[in-house]
């Protein structure tokens, strides 16, 4: 089969578009003929290397992904062949006291598909039955790889670990990536304000667009001009994912008792901290990874079968055009995501 390799870390000329042997699924697997997947900034960081990222080599990237069952293996029950899916891409030990809790992303064993184990970026995946999640038949596979990390990591920021709420307001940072995209609609849904902060004036109106009821400029002090525009208070949720070059405005942006939540550190994960402002304060600061399988299901569901939430595509590439896909992504060319199709 095709698939987008790199044999070890380094620059986007690492990968390599060319023929792999396809995989074949054990118990309790199903396999997935991949239709199209989305890229992360995860693969960036992945096909650069990550302290303590340790994998089998050539690595197959890609941990969104949409497609249709090819085959099932043994013990299966539930699935058939032919039908339409995205992938849950966490994976856990299922036995462990947070996976009993329903905590799975909290597992001392947590893998994400395509960053620790194989993924995606290929024309078969084959994967635990327990990971899928039917989709509508007319529903697009290039809009639906676009959906699981995003939306799943989202959710469970804003929702779960930010405790949003009707009548809150939220900050939302990086208006242009795929999480931001899935944050402004769900803190929308939710019930909140929202404000929605970037770089570029294009992808600010885009955020309007998608539902941000304000936007700011990042390339400027927007922690001033939210105070003006929240009356001298901030709001109740800022979803932090820059890191280094927001950080101390992301926390002057955020009310007394509020909740910086953070997913990310796009920019650089090493901040500074006057733990005066926390205790004075009282604020929180919140970290986020993934999501457990019940807030993946409930995202997933508002997505696909309720059609409350929308997948905002960028554009889609050919899976032979990967490194102009990882060239794109890099340079932060796009709103929303980047999905190819093998």
């Amino acid at each position: 089969m095709k698939a987008a390799i790199f044999r070890e870390h380094g620059p986007i000329e690492n990968l390599e578009y060319t023929d792999v042997s396809a995989p074949t699924p054990g118990p309790n697997e199903v396999l997935v003929r991949v239709r199209a997947i989305a890229l992360n900034h995860l693969d960036l960081f992945v096909r650069e290397g990550m302290p303590g990222l340790k994998l089998e080599l050539p690595h197959i990237g890609g941990c969104d992904i949409a497609g249709e069952i090819e085959a099932v293996g043994v013990a299966v029950e539930g699935w058939r062949e032919g039908e339409r899916v995205v992938i849950n891409p966490s994976l856990s030990c299922g036995m462990c006291e947070f996976c009993i809790m329903g905590e799975e992303s909290l597992c001392p064993r947590y893998q994400i598909i395509g960053e620790h184990v194989r993924g995606g970026a290929a024309e078969y995946i084959a994967v635990p039955s327990a990971n899928l999640f039917r989709i509508p038949d007319d529903y697009p596979f290039e809009q639906a790889a676009a959906v699981p990390l995003v939306f799943m990591t989202a959710w469970r920021s804003l929702i779960s670990q930010g405790q949003l709420r009707a009548g809150q307001s939220a900050l939302i940072l990086g208006a242009g990536g795929g999480v931001a995209s899935a944050a402004i609609q769900i803190a929308r849904f939710a019930g909140a304000k929202v404000y929605a902060a970037s770089r570029e004036e294009s992808k600010r109106r885009q955020a309007l667009d998608l539902g941000a009821h304000e936007v700011l400029d990042s390339n400027k002090d927007f922690s001033k001009e939210l105070w003006k525009l929240t009356n001298k208070r901030g709001v109740d949720v800022v979803l932090e994912n820059v890191g280094a070059a927001t950080w101390d405005r992301a926390l002057r942006s955020v009310v007394k008792g509020g909740r910086v939540v953070v997913y990310g550190a796009t920019s650089g994960p090493i901040v500074q901290l006057d733990l005066r402002q926390i205790f004075w304060k009282q604020y929180a600061i919140i970290g986020a990874t993934m999501a457990n399988r019940r807030e993946f299901n409930t995202v997933m569901r508002l997505v696909f079968w309720e059609r409350q939430l929308q997948p905002v595509v960028d554009r889609v590439l050919p899976l032979s055009e990967i490194r102009e896909a990882h060239h794109a992504l890099e340079r932060g060319e796009q709103f929303g995501k980047i999905v190819l199709t093998p």
